[in-house]
Order: structure tokens, then sequence, then C-alpha cells
């Protein structure tokens, strides 16, 4: 108990006053584990999962549905260039001006939409792009490079539909933020399920944080899901740092790379730090042969 409450003082010191001026409750860290960073692969084939170069479990590839970025603009067969069904979490709005192709690289600014006037409760934009296309199992892998500036930089699958609503958070993070630098977070989420698988009706979710010995933000890293029927593996760099059984993840989903406001990280606007940059160097998708 003493140690929880030292932490959530110097959380609260670390922000100022700004916990009280805008409400935010932000939970102490309670980490999990820490990633060992001398258990990590080297790149020798991009045929291959990160964390599987030799292809032990014969992974197969789905090159029609991964992308490398290196077009002059987003491959609209693939993506939407912009979330076509949800805004953005207030005030964060999200906004096509945000995401643009450079240099190999998806990037996602903020507040690119110039004079247009944003929706109410919305003062500020980033940038969100979302599949086209549902997968149900597989490996997913993304190299990205995360926004130093307070906004959540996410890489995540979900899937909203009548009966059906389930998410798994591959990569869900803030190191913009001094505190969350090392802050590896990890996230699945079941909203609701219909009759036959669970019948839930009300939200629960299963968090865990881990602790990164480097700052996120400052290089590129490689996040990685395995999801099976039987379980879902996180990767970090090909390192193995959770797995979960599967008792509820078997609907399709659709892929999603954005920035976001979100309290639970701190990450709330500031008009002083609008020049972050959120990169994605590639996606890849794999399927078991």
């Amino acid at each position: 108990m003493k140690l929880k409450l030292v932490t959530l003082l110097i959380l609260v010191f670390a922000i100022g006053g700004s916990v009280f001026s805008q409400n935010l409750t932000i939970p102490p860290k309670n980490y999990v584990d820490s990633v060992n960073l001398e258990h990590a692969p080297a790149r020798t084939n991009a045929d291959y999962p990160l964390s599987d170069q030799s292809n032990s479990k014969d992974w197969k590839k789905l090159e029609k549905y991964s992308d490398e970025f290196n077009a002059n603009q987003i491959n609209e067969t693939l993506w939407y260039p912009n979330n076509p069904g949800w805004k953005g979490r207030q005030p964060t709005y999200f906004h096509g001006s945000n995401v643009s192709l450079e240099n190999g690289n998806v990037v996602f600014r903020v507040n690119k939409h110039g004079d247009e006037k944003l929706p109410e409760g919305f003062t500020h934009s980033t940038g969100f792009i979302k599949s086209k296309n549902k997968f149900l199992y597989g490996y997913f892998e993304a190299e990205v490079k995360l926004m130093d500036a307070p906004w959540v930089s996410g890489f995540w699958m979900t899937n909203v539909g009548k009966d059906w609503w389930t998410e798994i958070d591959i990569c869900e993070n803030a190191p913009g933020l001094s505190y969350n630098r090392h802050d590896l977070n990890s996230n699945i989420h079941v909203f609701k399920t219909p009759k036959d698988k669970g019948d839930i009706k009300k939200h629960f979710s299963r968090t865990k944080k881990f602790y990164f010995p480097e700052e996120l933000q400052a290089n590129f890293h490689t996040w990685g899901l395995e999801w099976t029927p039987e379980y879902i593996r996180f990767y970090i760099d090909g390192i193995l740092f959770r797995e979960a059984e599967n008792t509820h993840w078997h609907q399709p989903l659709e892929v999603n790379f954005n920035c976001e406001s979100n309290k639970w990280f701190g990450a709330l606007p500031d008009d002083n730090r609008l020049d972050g940059e959120y990169k994605v160097n590639y996606f890849r998708v794999w399927e078991e042969k």
C-alpha cells in the first residue's frame, strides 16, 4: 500500500496541478513484469514474423493484406483514410488531414485541419486509418515510432457489430509524457458477445502493464500479435511479453492505427506540443498454412 501511495504522489507531482484542473484520475503503476531486451531476435527475413525467424509454425505471409507504405498515398483498397464510424474521443477529433505517406511511413500528426471548424466538444485533431478487411486469427505485426507528444499512439483491432464487440490492443501507449516513457500497456476487451459465445452484455477488460527498459518513444519498435483460437500472445521487438487464454476473442476484427486523447494516460492536448509524429513503417499479416 505504501508503494502504491508513493507512486501516485510521484505521478501527481510529475504532471502538476493539471490533475486537479482537469479532474484527471491516473491509476498507479503496477508493473506485472519487465521486458528483457537480451532476448530480442535479429531480423533475417521479412517474410516471417520477427518472433519466428525460423518459421517454425509455417507462417504464410498474406501479401495482399500487408502494406509496406511505399506509395505516395494511402492504399484505399486496404485502408479507410479516416475512421468512418467514430469521430474521436473528445476533445480530439479524427481528421484525414493528419495522415500522410512520407519516405515509406504513414505519418500521423496533430491539428493539420487548418481553419476548418471542428464539431462541438472538439478542440484538436489527429489521424486514423482503419483496414477494410477483417481478420480472424493470425499473426499481425507493425514497426512503429510512437509520438513524442501527449497523445496515445495505437495499433489495435476491434469490430463493433450488432451481437459482437471485442477489442485487442496490440500497442496503446503514450510515452510522449515523461511518466509514461517506460510503460508497455497491454489490454483485451469484451463489450458484448452473442448468446452462443457467452452472452456478455457488460464490458470487461484484462489489463496488464509491463516495464520497458528503454524510452518507448525514442526509436522504432516492432509490435506483434499472435492470435489463435486457444491463446493471444503479445510481442515487442520479437520478445514474447504476455500470453492470455482466448476465452472470448473469436470475432473477425479490423486493424486500426491512430492517435487519440485519453485521460487514463494523462494524454490530453497541449498547445505547446503540437509537433509530434507517430510513424508506421509497415503492417504485415500472416496465417498458419
